[in-house]
């Protein structure tokens, strides 16, 4: 195993510590599951924005099973979504009752920072979640184990030939595969439908080209006196139902950027988030706000909870919003992430089920049962909205009973991007959204902004080749 040494530790600690995988949103905590924080907040009224609140490093606690045999599980499937795993995990302790399981669920951003200490400290669960471009940088610290052997090519329970191809080739580092995917998720286009009606749109067609978004959005954004965007007397400082909004700054300007033809870097070490290419992409969604004033400031608005209020007609969000909206009576519909640039194309990630190298015997044995159980049940998964990473799990998806899953699924299979893996991804995350940030606040000027992003990441890259 390859040892880390105590500089390399701090930096990835510190990167991953100050890294979410997404903005927390306001949710419900999971129905069941032991939860040691104190109680929920009480949900705001429809049209307020909820009251952020700081994660703690408490997780939430599900017990599946009293087998004597126990696996620790970790994962950051603090919304809805962990209800449905934890819900897979049950029925495999009532299959094999010798097995029991401590699933452990906690906010992205706490849970980078604690999975690397146990990794360190070799106290790590046996089971852990992480997404498909955290591989080289985990991979690279010598902390996953290969499971190579958890295929059947190599005598192990999982069929390798039924996953989607790419998907696959995702999780695999320098030769080395590194994990299970569960799932192929990503970005797409929620709206509601009672609000479409209202504004005399259609409510089974939603905006296919940036456009077409655009002009939506204008007859969905209404200020006090009932004016929509397109009118002459609408008031854009006294809004009080907005047609879009700018949320997670990462996906939805990689989303754009890739339609343009662009990335934020080269591929050879150079960062290219300056480029024509992401001004086009920022602009788009600068626009939005400042220009046509569709889409509010994004400081301080709570885009989940606008949603499930009927305050914000459609939303830019992920394939892990199914079951808030339901959860919430939401008369939803979604679709395809809009072509905004010249190709379709939609950021898309997968969640890993990965092992640390110091798992072995009965334990890597129950461990290798467990996850090719949950990567069997990829349809139960899909439930929560996310498409099943397994070929023959999406082909058996029905539009009825799966009416996200099959629509955003096809998308990400037909034109979804995975974000560009690098060994210092976090740390590049966290260089250039925040410079986001400041240009969809108006702190910086856009052209500051992806100037600012460019130099900060231009000089991770130098470092960390």
């Amino acid at each position: 195993m390859k040892r880390l040494s105590m500089l390399a530790v701090f930096a990835l600690v510190l990167a991953l510590v100050l890294s979410a995988c997404a903005p927390p949103p306001t949710q419900p905590a999971l129905e069941g599951a032991e939860q040691a924080t104190e109680p929920a907040a009480e949900e705001p009224a429809a049209g307020e924005a909820a009251a952020e609140v700081e994660p703690t490093a408490t997780p939430i606690v599900a017990e599946a099973g009293t087998g004597a045999l126990q696996l620790i599980y970790w994962n950051g499937l603090t919304g809805s979504d962990g209800a449905t795993m934890v819900q897979i995990v049950e029925s495999f302790t009532q299959e094999n009752p010798d097995v029991s399981v401590r699933v452990e669920m906690m906010p992205w951003n706490i849970y980078f920072d604690k999975l690397l200490t146990s990794l360190v400290s070799g106290n790590p669960p046996d089971i852990f979640l992480l997404h498909e471009y955290e591989i080289p940088q985990f991979a690279s610290q010598g902390v996953l184990r290969d499971t190579g052997d958890f295929y059947q090519e190599m005598g192990g329970p999982i069929p390798e030939q039924d996953f989607i191809e790419r998907t696959l080739d995702a999780v695999s580092y320098q030769g080395t595969r590194y994990g299970v995917p569960l799932d192929i998720h990503g970005w797409g286009l929620w709206y509601n439908k009672d609000l479409f009606e209202a504004a005399g749109l259609d409510p089974n067609v939603c905006p296919a080209t940036g456009e077409e978004y655009i002009e939506m959005a204008r007859q969905l954004t209404l200020d006090a006196n009932g004016n929509n965007a397109t009118s002459a007397d609408f008031d854009p400082e006294n809004v009080k139902q907005w047609g879009t909004a700018v949320s997670w700054f990462k996906v939805t300007f990689l989303s754009a950027l890739y339609q343009y033809g662009g990335d934020w870097t080269d591929g050879q070490g150079k960062a290219t988030l300056n480029s024509d290419a992401a001004v086009q992409a920022a602009s788009f969604w600068n626009d939005l706000i400042y220009k046509e004033h569709v889409a509010p400031q994004p400081a301080g608005f709570d885009t989940w909870q606008s949603f499930a209020g009927g305050t914000l007609a459609m939303l830019s969000e992920g394939s892990w919003m199914l079951n808030f909206n339901n959860d919430n009576g939401i008369n939803w519909g979604v679709c395809p992430f809009p072509q905004i640039g010249d190709q379709p194309a939609v950021w898309t990630s997968s969640h890993v089920m990965y092992t640390p190298t110091t798992l072995e015997g009965e334990k890597l044995e129950a461990a290798k049962k467990l996850i090719a159980y949950i990567s069997d049940h990829g349809l139960v998964w899909a439930t929560s909205g996310q498409p099943p990473a397994r070929t023959s799990q999406q082909e058996a998806m029905t539009a009825d009973e799966f009416p996200s899953a099959t629509v955003l699924g096809e998308s990400f299979r037909e034109f979804g991007r995975y974000d560009t893996a690098h060994e210092c991804i976090q740390e590049v995350i966290l260089a250039y959204e925040p410079e986001l940030d400041a240009i969809y606040n108006n702190v910086k000027t856009l052209e500051q902004g992806l100037n600012d992003a460019n130099s900060r990441v231009q000089d991770i890259l130098d470092r960390c080749q």
